[in-house]
């Protein structure tokens, strides 16, 4: 009688049950947000601390004059106008994955040519005519300065830092050629363009220091927004920025993308510029250069590009930077001490970031390892 040997049934390897996802995990954008803002608002009050300064008193200052007075609050807004522009020109490049760090000769170009033009442009054609165009004129500048490191970065493969960095220099430069050169008032004192009268500028909402820039900028974040989540375009730029090769692949036609992007971003920047020449400033003046473009990479990093998170994120710069200056003065500090305090919240904002992807890829190993001993074992 033969032995009869039956094999012992195949049995299929069991995959581990996917983790729960723990409630927490849907406030870690926020809490990596905040985190870097309260540390570097620690750091800043120990070195306060040193130097001799009451921290409490110092930001309590801030507080009071650039959010719980009424005059605050105006300039607060006004302040976020120029800003959130600004802040939505590099959302658009860095979803890209584009460096646009240019940002300053954008934005002083495009105020520079806004200044030097307005008062004639307005003047003649009107407000109603004149203000958008000039709005429009502004980006237009903007944009324009981006066509360089575009064409470098899309065709030619030139990191665009560089280029950018380079085109930020000669922006600056040619800024102030403009209003030494050809916008140049025939007034005495330090050079600048003539001065757009203030019944020509941006009107004033509701009788008060708020001018009609905020809600342009407000829109146009808004419209980012839209455009960024909702639209094929959005897609294309997003996927440009997570993975150039699959955008390749995909045939979305890179070069063209970015060539949008760039173009985009420094339209928006030119916007800003032109918002605060016709809401704010009115003139500009040789060698004005409030540094906006570079102060404003960390703000948007911290609301993930996000362009919603973003407008909250500029909010609280704007008051921090409105009443860092009233601070200052009255610590007798230097009005760069508010610059020591981004440089804080930057490398705070590094330091979370690097955990925060050092804990994705243990999670990541973690959430792979039962099921490769489940393969072995059935093996």
């Amino acid at each position: 009688m033969s032995n009869v040997v039956t094999e012992p049934p195949v049995v299929a390897p069991v995959e581990a049950p996917p983790a729960p996802r723990r409630p927490l995990t849907r406030l870690e954008p926020v809490v990596q947000a905040i985190v870097p803002v309260l540390l570097s608002i620690l750091a800043s009050g120990v070195l306060l601390a040193i130097l001799g300064r009451d921290p409490f008193a110092f930001y309590g200052n801030i507080l009071h004059n650039g959010l719980l007075t009424d005059f605050g609050v105006q300039q607060s807004i006004v302040r976020m106008a120029t800003l959130l522009l600004l802040a939505g020109g590099l959302i658009v490049a860095f979803r890209a994955n584009l460096w646009n760090i240019g940002g300053d000769g954008q934005w002083l170009l495009a105020a520079a040519f806004v200044a030097g033009i307005a008062p004639s442009v307005v003047g003649g054609l009107g407000m109603a005519v004149g203000l958008p165009l000039m709005i429009v004129i502004g980006a237009v500048v903007g944009a324009a300065w981006t066509i360089v490191p575009a064409v470098l970065k899309a065709y030619y493969g030139v990191n665009e830092i560089i280029t950018t960095l380079m085109m930020n220099f000669v922006g600056i430069a040619l800024a102030n050629i403009l209003v030494k050169g050809p916008f140049l008032t025939d007034k005495p004192g330090v050079p600048r363009t003539e001065i757009l009268p203030l019944d020509q500028r941006l009107p004033m909402l509701g009788g008060s220091q708020i001018h009609a820039g905020i809600i342009v900028a407000v829109a146009m974040m808004l419209v980012i927004h839209v455009v960024m989540t909702r639209t094929p375009l959005g897609l294309r730029l997003r996927v440009l920025g997570s993975n150039h090769r699959a955008a390749v692949h995909l045939g979305l036609r890179p070069q063209r993308l970015t060539l949008i992007a760039f173009a985009a971003s420094g339209a928006l920047i030119g916007m800003s510029g032109a918002v605060s020449m016709l809401g704010d400033w009115g003139s500009f003046r040789a060698d004005f250069n409030p540094a906006y473009g570079l102060l404003m990479v960390p703000v948007v990093f911290l609301a993930r590009m996000n362009a919603l998170a973003t407008i909250a994120f500029v909010a609280l710069f704007a008051v921090i930077q409105i009443g860092g200056d009233t601070a200052t003065r009255l610590a007798d500090l230097p009005t760069a001490f508010i610059l020591v305090l981004v440089g804080l919240l930057l490398f705070f904002m590094t330091i979370t970031e690097f955990h925060r992807v050092r804990r994705q890829r243990r999670l990541a190993v973690a959430s792979r390892a039962p099921r490769s001993a489940g393969a072995e074992e059935v093996r």
